[in-house]
């Protein structure tokens, strides 16, 4: 039962007849009240059920962080009275939601079409949090009310910041590849095929059987390999909790791997993602990598893995995501750690598991270092501050020594801030397929 706002007005509207007589204002105030009470009840007796309105909320959508979608519900009047009133499609408070509260006015047996804009401002499956119907009775005083759960989310995927580097780093790619340069010889590439010598070209690339079969100077063409194996390994345990700046160590490294995956892929390379703690909480792939179709469809198939995964406040088992990545190929990879580099966890957890995969693959480790600690190491403004850069600049030496330990065990370490480490991961990588090192 509720009680609306004009029952308030016809209350006050009372008090007329109590100040024209006010030796009867007593009882005429009692009349008064009496009979507006047995109007708001009769008003309520005669509201429809919240019950009869039927409720079917639509596909649950996907989004970026920071775009806009929306939800619809169709709302079906299944009773035999004509239904006013109001409806109001709660979610949760990082869901974004706004135009949460429509107007009701179905017949019976028809139906409405009500649609809530959605802008997420958390990555995730943001719940629907309940969907509340008001009924009014035919005198506007009274109505019903009744909150059902209708089951719903938005999928928010991670907003691929780096994506806008694409181009660029495609263009690399393509230089490198030979497709708008001169192929050129490397360590490790691959023979592409025979062409007449010009001047200017390397004197070790002469193949001197074909130049003695055509008698005059020939020089073979390599291009990168191709079809090599890259594995993401993703840590969501409590280290990738941490947050840089606005959101957590685990956003920032999804970034990052979102972009090595969209070049390594227009490079050839199968890649592999899994995500993990304790348990393996995600795992895509592989991919062939062989048309545009298979790349777009293995990097949405990422974003849409990597949606719902947060960081657990547990340990990672090193030694489990380690025999994950043998389980997945046996072939030489090259295996991208996206964990903090934190000499705590590394040296504990970390370091134990890593003999096994660097005996193997060729294993770096991309890190998401924190701007602030650089920030406090460069402030000796008050004595509080020298006491903060003395932390700072302690936290630097440590991470840095972990990281010599890391290169000694033959593992690259690239640490940068959350905007700069998917270029340099990328990076990274095309230097090591232009050597030929993959």
């Amino acid at each position: 039962m509720i009680v609306r706002g004009p029952v308030v007005a016809l209350v006050l509207l009372g008090l007329i007849p109590a100040a024209l007589w006010p030796d009867r204002s007593r009882t005429i105030a009692l009349v008064w009240l009496l009979a507006v009470a047995v109007a708001v009840l009769l008003d309520v007796l005669l509201a429809p059920r919240p019950r009869s309105v039927s409720l079917v909320r639509g596909v649950n959508p996907q989004v970026r962080l920071d775009e806009e979608t929306s939800t619809t519900l169709m709302a079906t009047n299944t009773g035999d009275r004509h239904l006013r009133g109001f409806l109001r499609d709660a979610w949760t408070p990082s869901a974004g939601a706004s135009g949460r509260r429509h107007v009701l006015d179905l017949p019976p047996g028809e139906r409405r079409a009500l649609t809530t804009t959605l802008r997420p401002v958390r990555r995730g499956d943001r719940p629907a949090a309940g969907v509340t119907v008001r009924t009014h009775g035919p005198l506007g005083l009274g109505g019903r009310q009744a909150t059902t759960t209708v089951p719903g989310h938005v999928r928010v995927l991670p907003p691929f910041r780096s994506r806008r580097h694409l181009p660029s780093k495609l263009a690399q790619l393509r230089q490198l590849d030979g497709r708008s340069a001169v192929r050129t010889r490397g360590q490790g590439t691959e023979f592409d095929s025979l062409r007449d010598y010009v001047d200017g070209d390397d004197v070790r690339s002469i193949d001197w059987r074909a130049t003695a079969r055509r008698q005059h100077a020939v020089v073979r063409t390599w291009q990168p390999e191709r079809d090599r194996r890259v594995v993401l390994v993703l840590d969501t345990s409590r280290t990738s909790a941490a947050r840089v700046g606005d959101e957590p160590r685990l956003d920032a490294a999804m970034d990052a791997a979102l972009l090595l995956t969209a070049v390594a892929t227009h490079a050839g390379d199968r890649v592999d993602l899994i995500a993990g703690d304790r348990t393996i909480r995600a795992r895509v792939g592989p991919s062939t990598g062989g048309s545009g179709s298979t790349r777009t469809g293995l990097l949405h198939q990422m974003v849409t893995a990597m949606a719902p995964l947060e960081p657990v406040l547990v340990e990672a088992d090193w030694t489990m995501l380690a025999g994950a990545v043998g389980r997945l190929t046996r072939r030489r990879a090259l295996v991208v750690l996206l964990t903090p580099l934190e000499p705590a966890a590394v040296e504990e957890g970390l370091l134990p598991a890593l003999a096994g995969l660097t005996s193997r693959h060729r294993v770096v480790l991309a890190s998401v270092a924190d701007p602030e600690v650089r920030r406090l190491a460069s402030d000796l403004s008050t004595v509080e501050a020298v006491y903060d850069a003395a932390a700072a600049e302690r936290t630097d030496l440590l991470r840095a020594r972990t990281a010599t330990a890391l290169a000694q065990l033959g593992v690259s370490v690239v640490d940068e801030q959350p905007q700069d480490l998917p270029l340099a991961l990328v990076d990274h990588y095309l230097g090591l397929k232009a050597a030929g090192l993959l």
